[in-house]
């Protein structure tokens, strides 16, 4: 297994989750606005948020690496990817909490971990889901140079209600493209 990895970037460390960070993931986890689009439990308690640091502990690195994102030495969220290395893909999913929206810090810890798959992990592709009235999400995924690939219709559940996905992807040879013509 592969010691897991910690990430700096201009304004925050994307590390491997504590025990120490329950109370952060509480604090962000239990906003109603945050968890709209987000499979959590509603009310979220401090049980849930031991529960989730504690699964992200023992989750295999190799497979599942999920980075909490530190901002000002408090944990505001976190980017994990999924990956599948027999084909050299990823899926990424991430939140992060709302004082924090607005701010460009998904984008530049999305960049990161971005980066790192590529370049690091040995990663072809890495692609993203959402659903379609997450705007904010889609927009990063733009921000961040991803192509949307596709909508899938009715192909989502939350909180018993069916949603459309917007599919995102981005190829390793047009990531570093990006940063060639930069």
């Amino acid at each position: 297994m592969t010691k897991p990895a910690t990430i700096r970037t201009k304004r925050m460390v994307l590390r491997p989750f504590e025990f120490k960070d329950v109370n952060d993931v509480f604090d962000y986890a239990c906003d109603t606005e945050w968890s709209r689009f987000l499979p959590v439990a509603s009310p979220y308690t401090v049980r849930d948020a031991e529960a989730f640091v504690a699964r992200q502990i023992l989750k295999n690195w190799d497979e599942k690496p999920r980075f909490a994102i530190e901002f000002i030495e408090v944990v505001v969220g976190s980017v994990k990817l999924t990956i599948e290395a027999a084909h050299s893909i990823a899926s990424l999913r991430y939140s992060i909490a709302r004082p924090c929206w607005n701010r460009g810090l998904m984008t530049e810890a999305l960049s990161a971990v971005v980066s790192w798959g590529f370049d690091d992990v040995g990663l072809e592709k890495i692609s993203s889901r959402m659903d379609v009235e997450n705007v904010g999400s889609w927009r990063v995924m733009e921000k961040i140079g991803m192509i949307r690939e596709g909508t899938l219709r009715s192909h989502g559940i939350n909180r018993g209600v069916r949603y459309d996905y917007h599919c995102y992807g981005i190829l390793r040879h047009e990531w570093k493209r990006q940063f060639a013509l930069a």
